[in-house]
């Protein structure tokens, strides 16, 4: 019993930690995605022209920013091992040499959307009255691409301190400036001309920089990144410690581009099936996407557990941290499937009453949530290998469970007579559930792998130490 007891406590006290790192970062991932809510409604609201203008950014942007920032992400698990082994001195130096990267991948971000976004719309057959609003509304975003990437790196580099907050504030504070921000550049108050939905964008960039400079004074003035000396010194780049970064950074880049990616695929594939069906599709895309918060922001609380008991030298623990996490999106995930399951009806009636199109969006949530499960687990585990700086593999995986089983299988489902005949939105669904499943089998077997090696590493290095006392 006693021992049952200790074990119950332990689970306790590492649940308990997991939650006061995670709980702020879902309070800022939602205020995130608020804001691209307020720019939907305040847009709608000067007409269709200014909201399609935002959604068509939206669908290019946002796979960018993905990339970018999931580059950027390698800067946690760093962090953290350097914090859990007690070596801070060597934090400020790493994190400069991350900055440096940030500006890097910012510009390039900015770059790309400011010069390749006409191109992608008249290559996507975007109706001409649409094309200007939409670039505008890109440009107003590109323009923050830079102080959004150092925002990232100044944001991983106090998560992997374990200190989650600054973000959750900066976020909610940006929430709130860009409703003002909005209704100046979209209605034309204080000078500034009425842009429509092209102000959106602007007033977006000017978020982001608002946020860049809050966390800079946050993490000068907060007394618990002193010890770390970010500002001790000033670092020209250096290429092994940012080619390092990378070799992390940009395999959780592609990974997070691949899975966001195949959900615009087949947006478009749904395209050609009517108005009814995207709208619906829509909707059920809206709201996985909003229950995804949570297990993401469990997988980002996940990587920094992990990564700091590694710093410690417990890889034990590690392993435990990340089985916890992962216990802990799987019992949500009941949660948001049940939700689904029970609710969807009247979920999808949240966003419309056209009967048509809330028959669609049920249908759908049933799929939803039957991947609320595989989508746990995969994000969870895909988190906890980041903590264990283990990335590369973990792309490959991803790439070919999304791109290699998911994708054709929906398409031959839902678009094909391969499996008879086609299923429509169901079948390009059911490729979902198929690929995810596949991305969390293969994830879970990945992590267990790590685990164990990192585990049977700790135990030579304990040998070699005894053999040399001895």
């Amino acid at each position: 019993m006693s021992a049952t007891r200790s074990r119950l406590a332990r689970i306790q006290r590492e649940l308990l930690a997991l939650l006061t790192l995670a709980a702020p970062i879902m309070i800022g991932q939602l205020a995130v995605t608020a804001m691209g809510f307020v720019d939907a409604v305040m847009a709608g609201r000067v007409g269709p022209r200014d909201l399609a203008a935002v959604a068509l950014g939206n669908s290019i942007w946002v796979p960018v920013f993905l990339l970018m920032t999931g580059i950027l992400l390698a800067t946690t698990p760093k962090v953290a091992q350097h914090f859990g082994a007690g070596r801070h001195a060597e934090i400020g130096p790493l994190v400069r040499q991350a900055l440096w990267l940030g500006l890097l991948v910012g510009s390039l971000a900015a770059a790309l959307l400011t010069l390749g976004s006409r191109p992608v719309l008249l290559w996507m057959e975007v109706d001409a009255e649409l094309i200007a609003p939409s670039l505008g509304y890109l440009y107003g975003i590109a323009a923050g691409f830079p102080a959004v990437a150092l925002y990232h790196v100044l944001r991983c580099f106090s998560d992997g301190l374990g200190l989650t907050r600054p973000s959750m504030v900066l976020a909610l504070l940006g929430l709130l400036l860009n409703i003002p921000l909005n209704y100046v550049l979209i209605y034309g108050h204080l000078g500034f001309p009425a842009l429509g939905g092209e102000g959106c964008g602007w007033a977006s960039g000017a978020v982001m920089w608002f946020m860049l400079l809050g966390m800079l004074f946050w993490v000068r003035r907060a007394p618990g990144y002193q010890a770390c000396g970010l500002f001790a010194a000033f670092d020209r780049p250096r290429g092994e410690p940012i080619r390092r970064l990378l070799g992390i950074g940009l395999p959780i880049g592609i990974a997070v581009f691949a899975e966001s990616s195949i959900f615009a695929v087949i947006a478009l594939l749904i395209g050609s099936l009517g108005a009814a069906v995207v709208a619906g599709h829509q909707i059920a895309l809206n709201l996985s996407s909003l229950v995804f918060m949570i297990p993401y922001s469990l997988s980002m609380a996940i990587t920094v557990r992990v990564g700091q008991a590694l710093g410690r030298g417990a890889p034990r623990d590690a392993r435990f941290s990340a089985g916890v996490g992962i216990a802990t999106a799987l019992g949500y995930s009941c949660l948001s499937a049940s939700l689904m399951l029970l609710a969807r009806h009247e979920l999808a009636g949240i966003y419309t009453a056209d009967a048509e199109v809330i028959g669609v969006a049920a249908t759908l949530l049933v799929y939803a949530a039957l991947f609320q499960f595989s989508d746990a687990i995969q994000v969870s585990c895909a988190g906890a290998l980041r903590g264990y700086q283990d990335t590369r593999i973990t792309m490959l995986m991803t790439l070919f469970a999304y791109w290699g089983i998911g994708l054709p299988v929906g398409y031959g489902l839902g678009l094909s007579d391969w499996f008879g005949a086609p299923r429509g939105p169901s079948g390009l669904w059911q490729g979902l559930v198929a690929g995810l499943t596949v991305a969390a089998a293969m994830l879970v077997l990945r992590l267990q792998s790590s685990a164990r090696r990192h585990i049977r590493l700790a135990k030579d290095r304990e040998g070699l130490q005894a053999a040399a006392q001895c």
